[in-house]
């Protein structure tokens, strides 16, 4: 399968209309399409081949089919500004169709394998912040306790490079090659710590149910570099983002435009680390940004939506 091959969509448009069994064409415009949002759904798993054959409501469960007539896709989703084709359509490779389709004959559910970490995207400034030598792979911003990558000795700040011998260009594939691989067999996963690459070994287990995706007399303090204010996690206004953290400080204020507003952090949001040193409240805060000496600094928070990040803040 190659960009610019011709295709064909077959599928049900407009279901009420009796439009059965139409087929439209078109080609591959690109594959491996990721981080995509239909209406409020964007899916954890993504990997999509895109086209311009016309895909309409009622198409989505169709084929896409190569000109031998082979399978290569079930039709899914479009983007649209106006709710019909524009020419923006996206398929399910049939690989993953497949795998999905033979889970719920057998079992009735789809299995995937799961690792334990919360992973992130490497940026331009993770790169830097990080000093790693290229944009690849993925940041372990968390591994969960008592999960195989606990197990296996994965750290946060680990960088996955390579796992079962696949190289990791992304978050997108990386969660693809995880959730597809086998459960219980011991597999080999390289990753970057402290500028070295380190060998490992891990064994995945099923994906579970339910996964990750708590007095001081300080007062609120502010920083005009950040752009920010952050108060204790004691505090009121923490007390109803049900907290459960054991240190930190909670960003009660963001200042429009400022250093903290376009690296994204939110009110809300949990600051566990400044320069990968532990803040355990207001004071270490305040004792971290007095430091004149850094254009930029590298937070690590938890999100309020229970997310964990690093997240490097520019300084004006």
């Amino acid at each position: 399968m190659e960009i610019a091959d011709w295709v064909m969509a077959i599928g049900n448009p407009f279901g009420q209309l009796g439009l059965e069994r139409t087929v439209t064409v078109g080609v591959i415009s690109a594959t491996g399409r990721a981080n995509l949002r239909f209406g409020k759904e964007s899916p954890i798993y993504q990997d999509y081949i895109q086209t311009d054959a016309a895909i309409n409501p009622g198409n989505s469960g169709g084929p896409l089919v190569n000109l031998k007539g082979e399978v290569i896709g079930v039709n899914a989703a479009i983007t649209s500004t106006s709710g019909g084709n524009i020419g923006i359509g996206f398929a399910i490779p049939a690989n993953i169709a497949k795998k999905v389709s033979s889970d719920l004959i057998n079992y009735g559910e789809v299995h995937r394998a799961y690792m334990g970490i919360l992973p992130q995207d490497i940026t331009t400034e993770i790169q830097e912040s990080f000093d790693l030598n290229e944009i690849k792979g993925v940041l372990v911003a968390k591994v969960e306790d008592n999960t195989p990558a606990d197990k296996a000795g994965l750290k946060r700040g680990d960088v996955i490079i390579q796992f079962n011998g696949k190289e990791i260009p992304n978050m997108s594939k990386f969660r693809l090659i995880v959730a597809n691989s086998e459960i219980n067999k011991n597999l080999p996963i390289t990753v970057i710590r402290d500028k070295r690459e380190k060998s490992l070994s891990i064994k995945l287990t099923e994906r579970p149910d339910k996964i990750t995706t708590n007095k001081s007399d300080n007062s609120v303090e502010k920083s005009d570099d950040l752009g920010l204010e952050v108060d204790e996690l004691n505090s009121d206004f923490a007390l109803k983002y049900k907290i459960n953290e054991k240190h930190g400080v909670i960003i009660t204020r963001i200042y429009p435009n400022s250093p903290s507003a376009k690296s994204g952090l939110s009110v809300g949001d949990v600051i566990l680390e400044i320069n990968r040193k532990t803040i355990k409240n207001v004071a270490d805060f305040n004792k971290s940004i007095k430091d004149k000496k850094y254009d930029s600094l590298l937070l690590y928070v938890k999100t309020k939506s229970g997310a964990y990040l690093y997240v490097p803040v520019k300084l004006d």
